[in-house]
């Protein structure tokens, strides 16, 4: 048993040295991808395509043929019994056990593809086989238009190949045949398909996180990171990086009017992005943004972002709707992560601009202080992908809820003046401290450490993200305050 691996179609029209090359590194692929399974299995790259062998049945079998179909690159898999090509009796013969159950009680066609010289022609043998199991299996008959069963038979040179399975490809181009990218990925549906969507493509997908506020949320985003990675991208190591942005937030919310907060956090994380691709020596960016899902993404605002860099910054989902992403989120396996992806609630404008001026941006960029940028950038932190869950910190636990907060309970209204002022927290028993999210780090330390304090949010992510930063950081007195728990 052998499996013939044929190339992604875009990769055959190709001229005949990027065809070579591309047809060279899917091999590499996957010798280096199944070599870590068995290294004993035989990858040989021929001109129209690989040939996968000494694939031993059982468990490793099933390994390979779902490993095969997660690799870039590929356009469709058959799992062939391979053997001397002698007569047409001979063919026969060998195709009986393989298709005599499958028939029963079936209609069928005989499908032959041909390569090389032969003394026939491909419907010599089609029909010369077609006779035989007509004559010697419970088939109910042949329909060439809609059969039940194909009985597929590739004939090249002094061999062929009766196909027993076939398995549909990935597609795209083999990773490393293309160049490579920086993909921001927060977690959620959109950054983990147009990751995934860079990677079929063939490029070699780095990731950069921002945090935004808290352990938490990094450590999901480093879960769906390794899970991608390792599903559709493990034949090439890759970084993934982590900036702190907290700082940067907090500054865009002081000095930054509220209606360009959205625009001008894309700006600030395009900036941060080109300094960490300079260091990567990667050329381009990768980002989950689709045409006006959101206020920052209309065209307009698209346009004031990118000005940010000199850097191409590639946008796989650009024109797909919502549904389409979740769908695909689904069949490539991040829906579940992105479902249950902590959310930053917290960096939300009010009334947000939706045609952003360049002269506009430019007065409200004036008043940020760039040197928390460079802060941020100077405490990064770059390591391999496949090494995120050696370096992160030991879980702390779950956050508790509370929904019926004791009478000496402190309530914590973590939310951004704005929203607090329009609903305002008001409880009858409980002291409630208003601190804005981005000052909770600074101010909680000066707080009574013999407190119960309780977190509130108008959704409850960002109070948990906050309340789990801050339970990491020794604080054993803090939950989350979720009336409708």
């Amino acid at each position: 048993m052998k499996f013939l691996i044929k190339l992604f179609p875009e990769i055959t029209i190709k001229s005949r040295s990027v065809r070579k090359q591309q047809t060279r590194v899917l091999c590499q692929n996957i010798r280096r991808l199944l070599n870590r399974m068995d290294e004993n299995i035989r990858v040989v790259s021929l001109w129209d395509r690989v040939e996968v062998g000494n694939v031993t049945d059982g468990p490793l079998h099933d390994q390979v043929a779902e490993a095969l179909q997660r690799i870039p690159g590929i356009g469709q898999i058959l799992e062939v019994h391979d053997y001397p090509l002698t007569t047409f009796d001979e063919v026969l013969e060998r195709t009986l056990p393989v298709y005599r159950e499958v028939l029963a009680g079936k209609t069928f066609a005989v499908r032959v593809k041909r390569a090389g010289k032969h003394p026939f022609s491909s419907k010599d043998l089609e029909v010369h086989l077609g006779s035989g199991l007509i004559q010697r299996t419970e088939a109910s008959g042949v329909n060439l238009s809609q059969p039940d069963v194909t009985v597929r038979i590739e004939v090249r040179n002094d061999r062929f190949y009766i196909v027993e399975k076939r398995y549909a490809g990935l597609g795209g181009f083999p990773i490393g045949s293309v160049d490579a990218v920086l993909s921001l990925i927060s977690g959620g549906y959109d950054s983990t398909v147009s990751t995934y969507m860079a990677m079929r493509r063939g490029l070699r997908s780095h990731f950069l996180f921002f945090n935004l506020g808290g352990t938490a949320h990094e450590a999901g985003v480093k879960q769906v990171a390794l899970y991608l990675w390792q599903r559709y991208g493990a034949s090439h190591r890759v970084r993934f990086v982590t900036v702190p942005f907290e700082g940067v937030v907090a500054e865009l919310m002081r000095h930054v009017d509220h209606s360009h907060m959205g625009v001008i956090l894309k700006r600030m994380m395009l900036r941060a992005a080109e300094r960490v691709c300079q260091n990567l020596k990667v050329s381009a960016l990768v980002t989950g943004e689709s045409v006006a899902q959101v206020s920052s993404q209309t065209l307009a605002n698209l346009t004031v972002i990118d000005k940010a860099t000199d850097m191409l910054v590639m946008r796989p989902l650009g024109l797909m709707d919502k549904q389409e992403i979740i769908r695909l989120s689904v069949e490539i396996g991040t829906e579940e992560f992105a479902r249950n992806m902590p959310e930053y609630c917290g960096v939300i404008s009010d009334r947000p601009t939706v045609c952003a001026k360049p002269e506009r941006v430019a007065e409200e960029e004036a008043r940020f202080d760039f040197s928390v940028l460079d802060e941020a950038l100077a405490a990064h932190r770059v390591m391999y992908v496949d090494e995120v869950l050696d370096a992160m910190e030991t879980p702390c636990g779950e956050v508790g809820l509370v929904q019926t907060p004791r009478l000496e309970d402190v309530v914590i209204d973590i939310r951004h003046p704005g929203e607090e002022e329009r609903s305002p927290l008001v409880l009858t028993n409980n002291e409630v401290l208003r601190i804005p999210f981005y000052e909770l780090n600074e101010r909680f330390v000066d707080l009574p450490a013999q407190r119960r304090y309780l977190l509130y949010c108008d959704q409850g992510a960002m109070s948990r993200l906050h309340a789990g930063h801050l339970k990491a950081a020794g604080h054993g007195n803090v939950l989350v305050f979720s009336p409708s728990a």
